[in-house]
């Protein structure tokens, strides 16, 4: 069983990073919460990191008093990779495959554009900001050097210089992940982030998937309309909640 599959389970990356001891819960119900929280105060977590569906209103009461704290809402679109033509690439740069010693670049780009950014981590107001801000940064490294973290990792050349990334997984046989996106300020406008979910689709289908799902925080409008531009449709949205035990 992966992490992911577990009702809930101690994040070392969390807790390495924020210096408290960290657990995450990515489908609780009303059923489940007792044993997530009983867990919890047996493993002295500080913070719980807990996920439910938005429409599961008798969920998201259990947990509102249980002082719960809403994060973001978190939007999930997918495409039928099998039924939908994927659009053609008219960009102006270079996608490829992420090549060793890379990774440098990349996270010099991360830095950059996650500086800030308004996730479930930066929400929380008793998290230190530039911790928040190393959550987006490593990850975009480790998917460059690990499979444990991404399958793919694309990138934007431009005049022989990297502006951009892309981390893609795949979550089951018949469905891929866009994970991870980023764009250097510089070269902002010139369509990359398309020509990234364009490349993104055609690699889901050269591994066989059927279907692929990206996400989002429900206020990023921005990659939203291009998703719907390129056929992508709203499947699922969830709640974020953090618990702090103390």
């Amino acid at each position: 069983m992966s992490l992911n599959e577990q009702i809930v389970y101690i994040s070392d990356i969390d807790e390495d990073r924020f210096g408290i001891r960290t657990a995450k819960a990515l489908k609780v119900t009303v059923d489940n919460l007792p044993e997530i929280m009983d867990f919890c105060r047996d493993n002295n977590v500080m913070m719980l990191i807990a996920r439910c569906p938005v429409n599961n209103f008798s969920t998201i009461h259990a947990m509102e008093r249980e002082d719960f704290l809403l994060m973001d809402t978190l939007v999930y679109y997918s495409i039928d990779l099998k039924n939908t033509p994927i659009s053609s690439d008219a960009g102006k740069v270079t996608i490829r495959k992420v090549r060793l010693g890379e990774e440098d670049k990349v996270k010099t780009i991360a830095g950059e554009a996650f500086q800030g950014y308004y996730g479930h981590y930066h929400a929380d107001e008793r998290l230190d900001n530039s911790k928040c801000d190393e959550v987006y940064v490593s990850w975009a490294v480790n998917s460059c050097v690990s499979r444990d973290f991404a399958d793919e990792v694309l990138v934007a050349e431009l005049n022989g210089g990297i502006v951009g990334f892309a981390t893609l997984r795949i979550n089951s046989s018949d469905e891929s992940e866009g994970v991870l996106f980023c764009v250097d300020s510089s070269a902002q406008r010139m369509g990359i982030y398309r020509s990234f979910m364009i490349h993104g689709m055609r690699w889901s289908v050269s591994k066989g998937m059927r279907n692929m799902v990206v996400s989002t925080q429900l206020i990023n409008t921005r990659v939203q309309k291009v998703w719907t531009r390129l056929g992508f449709g709203i499947r699922d949205s969830y709640y974020t909640f953090h618990k702090w035990f103390d």
